[in-house]
């Protein structure tokens, strides 16, 4: 599950997701294989939107993060928003098996609250039906809205109704521009950025045995979900590993270019020990180029739960490990956010859900852990 991490156009594509992840039609070169995103040669880090200096996760706007654990509510307060018979409204930005976990995670709390979600919609990533959704929603006169704008530039005009009747908004990820904590919005909900990063690199280089060469496809715009999330790899891997030589790092501002870089740098390095890429569409281009050239010793590893990529996986190709978050938990925590607005209590801006790493002999765990659902059955034949 970004988006992100989180711009107009740039975020419109990120949250589809990320989380969830995350792609946008930003800014920055595709092209030319044998450059970094910033003009430098390949191999040399340059200066991008990873070159960030980064312990753990913050959030947009420098929060420190709050784990989605913290939120608690007890059995008195429970009794008071079920018996405040309460409404809460769905806005997603898309649908995705992420969207699903996120939505599922929250409409199980709000039940379990007594919270009845009178709205669920979809905007199919445009802003302008997402717009549309906000008006109709408020029809039904939602006490909370739970969900991800779209375009945070334009946002800030959609979800200006929902603002001046007084219902609590929780975002995923995301916030709509120039929104502030506490008073446009109760809080952001999103994954733990750099752990997830963290544990991509360390996937890595132990499937490595700590040495050899990589190279970095990341995602090139500014967007703090991914920003983090590819620094915190990068991060990790120099400073964990010493013996692993980070040799490319290309950039990419369109995830279905991203065969043509991996092709290039499969080209300039044919050996290759491993790839990292942002989240599993551009994954994907990375796997259809390994293919393409009947490469099956590079390893890959990437971040968020996708089939494709999984059944990768579970069939000994070149995917090692993917990096995932609690996405149900994400929702979880999203509903109880909002909980905390409708009894009064502060809640804290900016709140994360656990990450996890899924490998081939973790499949079904990580589906549950995750997603809270069983493995799909096109990876089940596989695993079969």
């Amino acid at each position: 599950m970004k988006p992100n991490i989180v711009r107009g156009a740039v975020a419109a594509a990120a949250l589809a997701l990320a989380l969830t992840a995350c792609s946008t039609g930003a800014s920055s070169s595709d092209a030319g294989q044998g450059a970094g995103a910033s003009g430098s040669p390949a191999g040399s880090s340059g200066s991008s939107v990873i070159d960030l200096n980064l312990s753990g996760t913050v959030g947009p706007n420098g929060e420190d993060p709050t784990p989605v654990s913290d939120l608690t509510l007890t059995d008195d307060e429970v009794a008071k928003l079920q018996a405040g018979h309460y409404t809460a409204a769905q806005l997603w930005h898309t649908s995705s098996q992420f969207v699903d976990a996120v939505q599922q995670g929250a409409a199980a709390e709000f039940s379990r609250l007594g919270i009845e979600v009178v709205a669920t919609t979809n905007a199919n990533m445009d802003a302008g039906t997402q717009a549309n959704q906000v008006q109709t929603a408020m029809a039904k006169k939602p006490d909370v809205i739970v969900g991800l704008p779209v375009d945070p530039t334009s946002a800030a005009a959609a979800f200006q109704p929902a603002v001046d009747a007084g219902t609590k908004l929780v975002f995923l990820s995301n916030v709509p521009e120039g929104y502030t904590y506490g008073q446009q919005y109760t809080s952001i909900v999103t994954d733990d950025l750099y752990d997830m990063g963290k544990r991509a690199a360390e996937a890595l280089g132990e499937s490595l045995g700590g040495k050899g060469t990589v190279g970095l496809i990341y995602y090139n715009a500014q967007y703090y979900v991914t920003n983090q999330r590819d620094a915190a790899f990068r991060t990790t891997l120099r400073n964990e590993y010493p013996d692993i030589e980070v040799v490319a790092e290309q950039g990419f501002s369109d995830a279905n270019n991203v065969t043509s870089i991996a092709s290039g740098l499969l080209t300039q390095h044919p050996d290759l020990a491993g790839i990292y890429t942002s989240w599993a569409q551009p994954a994907e281009g990375v796997l259809a180029a390994l293919r393409t050239v009947g490469n099956t010793t590079t390893k890959v590893v990437t971040l968020d739960l996708d089939d494709p990529v999984v059944v990768d996986m579970a069939s000994g190709g070149s995917t090692v490990a993917v990096v995932a978050d609690e996405a149900f938990e994400v929702g979880r925590g999203m509903a109880d956010a909002a909980a905390y607005a409708l009894l009064g209590k502060t809640a804290p801006p900016f709140v994360v859900a656990k990450a996890l790493t899924i490998t081939k002999d973790t499949i079904p765990q990580g589906y549950q852990q995750s997603l809270h659902s069983d493995v799909p059955e096109a990876v089940k034949k596989v695993l079969d």
